[in-house]
């Protein structure tokens, strides 16, 4: 029986992302054959349409390029991926890197310059809470 890995959606292909994409990783696709991987987009589950304009994080807060906040998205779409974490025993995730949502180490910091600093996003940061292992696709 196969393990239950958490992915963000759009490393599987799945169009997902603030600009409409999907950022489809091979080495993640690869792991169907060793994993059961189990697709979530944060922002997505926690209502956010797509696309949207692009949002960083500043000061624990979730803001868009405009200037809107959108932390509760966040926060409600991660809580329903530790929901299905739960749900589907998964004890590990394979997040997209960079991401407000699923950062793993690095992220924007909220100037939207560009400019990455030592950060985890929301989701990745409640899975990490919890117990969860968390890495992103370039940690494969």
């Amino acid at each position: 029986m196969k393990d239950n890995v958490l992915v963000s959606g759009c490393l599987l292909g799945i169009k997902c992302r603030y600009d409409g994409k999907s950022k489809a990783c091979s080495k993640v696709m690869a792991l169907k054959e060793r994993y059961n991987l189990i697709p979530v987009c944060p922002e997505v589950l926690g209502g956010l349409k797509i696309p949207h304009p692009p949002s960083e994080q500043r000061d624990d807060r979730v803001y868009s390029e405009n200037g809107e906040d959108l932390t509760e998205y966040f926060v409600k779409g991660a809580e329903k991926v530790l929901e299905i974490a739960r749900e589907n025993n998964c004890g590990f995730a394979i997040l997209k890197e960079k991401s407000p949502s699923c950062a793993t180490g690095r992220i924007y910091d909220g100037t939207f310059s560009g400019t990455l600093k030592d950060g985890y996003g929301i989701t990745a940061k409640l899975l990490l809470e919890n117990g969860i292992k968390v890495i992103g696709e370039s940690e494969i």
